[in-house]
């Protein structure tokens, strides 16, 4: 990236990157970080690539794809019940990047990085002849053998997720701007946009999750999608009362001027909640430490036998969605 008189790799790291990495990032001055995992602790390893136009739009401010970009792997960690280590960062930019833009991006890391407690370790940075692309790959560590897989609901067990649903693929819907938009205000548009652009990852959660939780995963291509990948994973199906769902002020008005956009909301990707299944001895305590650190944890149905797809129960009635979730292919 030094052609046309633009300051050097080297220069862009220790200018805009090395202020943000952690102890095991080594100041961003070798080639490998490093992490000493405490003893009797596992760490957890997830990746998530975003593509410009698929993930986000060029439009979008450079600090809220940092932000998105390193959210959405906090938020897998925290549904796998870890406390988040730190990650790498692999950014290839346009050929038409602009330090201003890389400075942007940089102080939104920054700030994402120390609200979420995952500094910067190392990574990559180039330039590609196609969209922005940019990866992360997270570390987080749980207590040895105590990771929540998403592969073990049970029969009887409660299904929960927390904080709203549909907000994001709602968001997102606004950009075509759509009829039922003009019947939501300001302040409903704002907070249907701002919940696409920024995910809320729910890692204060972690440690309650990996105390109480049977099954988990966060909610990422859509509730119904994930719900039934979950069941199907531990070999169980589920039911959903979609009336329990929860739908924050906004989705309500906007699924109340559209009937239609329910289905939206409960298909819609990018809400970055954690699905998990509870078992009934466990449901109380966990909802009570979900309120202490200020997270909605709300049931919406349960866990029972069979193999067949999730069952989504409204005035009476019962509908599966056959493609329920967002897909990359």
């Amino acid at each position: 990236m030094g052609s046309n008189n633009r300051p050097s790799e080297d220069s862009l790291i220790a200018r805009y990157f090395a202020p943000m990495a952690g102890e095991g990032g080594l100041g961003l001055e070798d080639d490998a970080a490093r992490l000493t995992p405490r003893p009797g602790h596992d760490l957890v390893l997830t990746v998530d690539a975003l593509v410009e136009r698929v993930h986000f739009l060029p439009e979008d401010a450079p600090g809220s794809i940092a932000r998105k970009a390193l959210g959405v792997n906090v938020s897998d960690l925290a549904a796998k019940g870890a406390d988040p280590a730190g990650f790498l960062l692999s950014l290839a930019l346009r050929d038409d990047w602009t330090e201003g833009w890389l400075a942007a991006f940089a102080t939104g890391l920054g700030e994402a990085s120390r609200d979420f407690g995952c500094p910067l370790l190392g990574g990559d940075t180039v330039r590609a002849r196609g969209p922005l692309t940019l990866s992360v790959t997270a570390f987080g560590e749980v207590p040895s053998g105590r990771m929540v897989l998403r592969t073990t609901a049970r029969a009887g067990d409660w299904v929960c997720v927390t904080g709203t649903i549909g907000d994001a693929a709602l968001g997102l819907g606004l950009r075509a701007d759509p009829a039922w938009a003009a019947l939501l205000s300001v302040d409903e548009k704002v907070h249907l946009a701002d919940r696409y652009l920024h995910p809320r990852p729910r890692h204060a959660l972690a440690t309650a999750l990996r105390d109480h939780a049977s099954a988990a995963m966060d909610v990422s291509d859509g509730l119904a999608g994930d719900l039934a990948k979950m069941m199907r994973a531990g070999g169980v199906s589920a039911f959903v009362d979609l009336d329990r769902v929860p739908l924050s002020p906004a989705a309500a008005k906007a699924v109340e001027t559209s009937p239609d956009l329910l289905d939206l909301a409960v298909t819609g990707g990018d809400d970055y909640e954690i699905l998990c299944t509870v078992p009934e001895k466990n449901l109380d305590t966990l909802r009570k430490e979900a309120d202490t650190v200020g997270i909605a944890l709300s049931v919406i149905g349960r866990v029972v036998s069979g193999q067949d797809r999730p069952v989504f129960r409204i005035n009476g009635l019962e509908r599966r969605y056959d493609v329920g979730s967002y897909q990359h292919f």
